[in-house]
C-alpha cells in the first residue's frame, strides 16, 4: 500500500470519528484513541512534551485525551468529566464550545473561510472598528494575526518602523511568545531594510520596579542607545500571576513619556476581562501607545490575535508601503466572527465584574487554606480569575497539581516550573464549580502536607 493511501485510510478513519456522536464512544475506540494519540504525540510531534506532561499516562491504563467540553467543564474520550481550571492558559475565557461563538464561526463558514486578500472582507473592518470602541486612550487601529506571539512580533515592528529606532526595554520572567527572526531570513529588500538591523539589544528590568525603568533608560541615553519602546504584561501571567505596586504603571507611563519612547502593554493573556477589568491596564488607568492581545479574543473557538495603536503610529504601515505587514490566515472571516461574537458575549454578560467578584471569592478561600497548610504555601497572588498559588518548593507544587488532576481537576505550572501553580478557569465559572474545586484542593492538600 503507497503511503498516499495509507493517508487517505487513516484520515477517513478519524473523520468518521469525528463527525460521530461525541458522547457515545465505545470503549474499543476509547481504548484506540487514547493509544494512537500518544504515539502520534511521541513518534510525530514532540516525545518530551508527552514526558512532560505527566497527565498524560495518570488516568490509569490509558492516557487522558481531551475529548469534548462545555462551559468549565471538559471530558476525556472515556467519558470522564475535569473541571477546567487552567482555561487553555486563557483561551478559554468563555468556556468549552460557547454555542454563540460556534454558531457566528459555523455561518460565516458556511459563507466563507480564507479571503482572497485581494479584495475588502468586511469583518476585518467591523472587529477592527469594534477594538477601537473598547481600547483606551487614543488606540482606533487593529491588525489580526493567529497567535499571540504574531501579535507581539507585530507589535514590535510596529513600534521600530514609528519610532525609528530598534532596541527595546523588557521585564525580568516576562511572557511574550516564542517565535524567532522570520524577517531577518527574509529576501525581499523592501519589507527588511526598513526593520534593519536585526539583532538590536534588549535590555531587562525587574517587573514592578519603575525605578529600574528610569534608571536603564537614563544608561541607555548616556551610552547612546535608542531605546523604541517599553514592552511588559500589566500583571505577569506566565511569571505565577504577578500583580505589580500600585503606582507602577502610573509611572512607567510618565517615564516613557518623559523618555519619548513607546508604552507597549501586551494584553494577550490578561485583557477581555481575565483580570476583574476589560484590560489589564484598565485598574490603573493609564493608556499604552500600543497593545496586544490574542487567546480569549476567539472565544475559544478560533485562533486570532490583534495587534493596536494609534493612527498616528500606523501610518508607519500605511507609508510608503502599505504592504509592510500583511498576513494570507491572520484575521480570516471565521476567526474574525468568532472575535465579534467574544466581544458581544463579554460584554453582554459583563464577564470582567464577574471575573472580579469569583476573583475576590476564590483568592479569599485560597488565603484561607495557605494558613490552614502554612507548611506548604508560600503565599496566593493574582487579580480577578489570573490567580498563582506559590508554594515552599517546585516538589510540593507538582504534587500539588497531580493530586488535583487525579481527582479530575486541570491546572498547570508556570511552563517549566511547579513552584508557582495558576488557576485560570473560564470566566463563565460558576460559583459552585469553584467550592468543588477548594473542596478537591482541601483533599490533595491534606494528602500532600501528610507526605510532605
Amino acid at each position: 500500500m503507497s503511503n498516499f493511501q495509507k493517508a487517505i485510510d487513516y484520515s477517513n478513519k478519524w473523520l468518521e470519528i469525528i463527525k460521530q456522536d461525541s458522547a457515545s464512544l465505545d470503549d474499543t475506540t476509547a481504548k484506540w484513541i487514547s493509544e494512537e494519540t500518544k504515539n502520534n504525540f511521541v513518534n510525530h510531534f514532540n516525545a518530551g512534551w508527552v514526558e512532560y506532561r505527566k497527565s498524560m499516562t495518570e488516568a490509569g491504563d490509558y492516557g487522558a485525551v481531551e475529548w469534548r467540553g462545555k462551559g468549565a467543564k471538559f471530558y476525556d474520550n472515556f467519558g470522564n468529566e475535569y473541571l477546567d481550571f487552567l482555561g487553555g492558559y486563557g483561551a478559554l475565557d468563555l468556556g468549552w464550545s460557547h454555542p454563540e461563538v460556534v454558531e457566528a464561526v459555523r455561518a460565516q463558514a458556511l459563507r466563507s473561510g480564507i479571503p482572497s486578500q485581494e479584495l475588502m472582507d468586511p469583518l476585518r473592518g467591523v472587529l477592527a472598528n469594534l477594538i477601537a470602541d473598547i481600547t483606551p486612550g487614543a488606540i482606533d487601529h487593529a491588525f489580526f494575526v493567529a497567535s499571540g506571539t504574531e501579535a507581539v512580533e507585530g507589535a514590535l515592528k510596529i513600534a521600530r518602523l514609528h519610532t525609528g529606532k530598534h532596541s527595546f526595554i523588557s521585564t525580568v520572567k516576562a511572557f511574550h511568545g516564542k517565535t524567532s527572526g522570520s524577517l531577518s531570513v527574509m529576501g525581499k529588500k523592501d519589507f527588511r531594510a526598513p526593520l534593519q538591523p536585526y539583532g538590536a539589544q534588549t535590555f531587562f528590568v525587574p517587573f514592578g520596579d519603575a525605578d529600574a525603568l528610569e534608571k536603564q533608560l537614563e544608561i541607555c541615553d548616556t551610552v547612546g542607545i535608542e531605546i523604541a519602546g517599553f514592552v511588559a504584561e500589566p500583571i505577569q501571567g506566565e511569571a505565577g500571576a504577578i500583580v505589580p505596586p500600585a503606582d507602577y504603571w502610573p509611572r512607567v507611563r510618565e517615564i516613557c513619556t518623559r523618555f519619548g519612547i513607546l508604552m507597549i502593554c501586551d494584553e494577550v493573556q490578561t485583557g477581555l476581562g481575565r483580570t476583574g477589568a476589560l484590560w489589564g491596564v484598565d485598574h490603573w488607568e493609564v493608556e499604552p501607545d500600543i497593545m496586544m492581545t490574542a487567546k480569549s479574543l476567539g472565544g475559544g473557538v478560533m485562533p486570532i490575535g490583534s495587534f493596536m495603536g494609534s493612527g498616528d503610529i500606523w501610518k508607519s504601515f500605511e507609508e510608503p508601503n502599505p504592504f509592510i505587514h500583511t498576513t494570507t490566515t491572520g484575521g480570516n472571516p471565521m476567526a474574525c466572527a468568532a472575535a465579534i461574537a467574544t466581544i458581544q458575549v463579554t460584554l453582554r454578560d459583563n464577564l470582567p465584574q464577574r471575573a472580579a467578584e469569583l476573583g475576590d471569592y476564590f483568592m479569599g478561600e485560597l488565603n484561607q487554606l495557605t494558613r490552614e497548610f502554612p507548611g506548604v504555601y508560600e503565599k496566593i497572588t493574582g487579580k480577578g480569575l489570573l490567580i498563582g498559588q506559590h508554594f515552599i518548593n517546585d516538589e510540593v507544587g507538582y504534587k500539588v497539581a497531580a493530586g488535583l488532576f487525579r481527582r479530575k481537576v486541570l491546572v498547570a505550572g508556570t511552563l517549566i516550573n511547579a513552584k508557582a501553580i495558576r488557576f485560570e478557569p473560564p470566566l463563565v465559572v460558576a460559583k459552585e464549580e469553584i467550592d468543588e474545586v477548594l473542596n478537591r484542593l482541601r483533599d490533595t492538600l491534606k494528602s500532600v502536607s501528610r507526605t510532605a
